[in-house]
């Protein structure tokens, strides 16, 4: 059988072909580049902009809010002055920051005591950038407040606005301006998200109640700030969290504003904080130890000072026995309706009031129980 060969025609038509193939595909590669940079010049064309609309109803709300509040707030630096040993030389040393709010039109200004505390010099700046070196009035340790005062001659800031702190619900939105790690005039909001708190302030046995527990982001910084509720009104001054790595956990704590308006005017008025008194003597050890031992609860009356309010009330202090034991007489179990098994509890109790209001207290003595009221004196 003979198969017809292929023609010269044909083979040069396949030739053609195929190397017609090769030179397109390596135009092609050379001119890639261009080809790309004209499609990305057409994608870098700038966009249409979508029209914002309206901002949502607590949007406009909240930034209202910060921006009318912004200027009751400012940023507390402090210092130490340090001596040095050898050239006799004295140095500022930097040696914190915080927060604090305007008070009022005289000048005062609300913060943390720990924000103060150790140092040499602080210095309020506002927030239109002017400072001033601040002067201590008084402070309270025991509720973590200090009153400072700066001399401003023009434009006043204006104070923060008061609120009511019995009344707080769980669950209402609140606000936090300060100055956490130093980023001034910082808004975080959250919600309350408990109330009553108790937590050891760390000064006397003292425990501080009836503090605000929030979520909204409280770092170090914003201690000395103002928590705000939805109508821009002061609730509390934040003061601490819990954190095992001193950042925001979500757990915030501040001190509620009816306990700032008891203590503040104090303040102002005497340069410290005069606690209401029984007249009575307790310690906190000696206490915890007779609880056990004779198993009851309440707060044992070690002595009754002579003419104070507790000696006109009939109460009676502890007696030692011939073998050194302490026979306690009277027991306090009760305040107003409110139980009271420590001396911490006692103390926290007693500043729900101020110097001159009565009391009511449970007392049992042996077997029995019984009720006194009692004038409270300045402590």
């Amino acid at each position: 059988m003979n198969y017809p060969h292929n023609s010269p025609d044909r083979f040069f038509r396949r030739w053609l072909i195929v190397t017609s193939c090769i030179a397109f595909l390596m135009l092609f590669w050379q001119f890639m580049p261009a080809v790309e940079s004209w499609f990305s010049a057409q994608e870098g064309t700038p966009r249409v902009i979508t029209p914002r609309g309206d901002m949502a109803a607590d949007e406009q709300t909240t930034i209202e809010l910060f921006e009318s509040s912004r200027n009751s707030v400012v940023f507390i630096t402090t210092a130490q002055l340090v001596r040095d040993t050898w050239s006799r030389n004295i140095f500022q040393v930097p040696r914190g920051s915080g927060s604090g709010f305007i008070w009022n039109d005289a000048g005062h200004v609300i913060t943390n005591y720990h924000v103060i505390q150790g140092a040499s010099q602080a210095n309020v700046k506002l927030a239109d950038g002017r400072s001033y070196q601040a002067a201590l009035v008084g402070a309270s340790a025991e509720h973590d407040i200090a009153v400072l005062k700066i001399g401003v001659a023009f434009q006043r800031p204006p104070p923060v606005p008061i609120g009511t702190s019995h009344d707080l619900k769980v669950g209402q939105k609140v606000f936090a301006i300060g100055n956490p790690f130093g980023l001034d005039w910082t808004l975080t909001t959250g919600i309350v998200s408990a109330l009553d708190r108790s937590l050891d302030a760390g000064a006397g046995g003292v425990t501080i109640d009836n503090l605000i527990q929030t979520d909204a982001a409280i770092n170090p910084g914003n201690s000395g700030g103002p928590l705000l509720d939805s109508a821009g009104r002061l609730i509390g001054i934040n003061t601490m969290i819990y954190s095992p790595s001193g950042a925001s956990a979500g757990i915030g704590f501040s001190v509620p504003v009816d306990t700032i308006m008891r203590i503040v005017p104090q303040l102002i008025r005497n340069g410290r904080y005069i606690r209401p008194s029984l007249g009575i003597t307790v310690d906190e050890n000696l206490n915890s130890r007779l609880s056990k031992i004779l198993d009851v609860r309440g707060v044992v009356v070690l002595n009754v000072i002579p003419g104070s309010s507790a000696d006109k009330a009939g109460l009676k202090g502890a007696v030692m026995a011939r073998n050194s034991a302490i026979l306690p007489r009277d027991i306090i179990i009760n305040l107003n309706g409110r139980e009271i098994s420590s001396v911490a509890q006692l103390l926290s109790a007693l500043d729900d009031y101020k110097v001159g209001d009565v009391v009511t207290l449970q007392i049992q003595r042996e077997d029995n129980i019984r009720q006194v009221d009692v004038k409270l004196q300045a402590g």
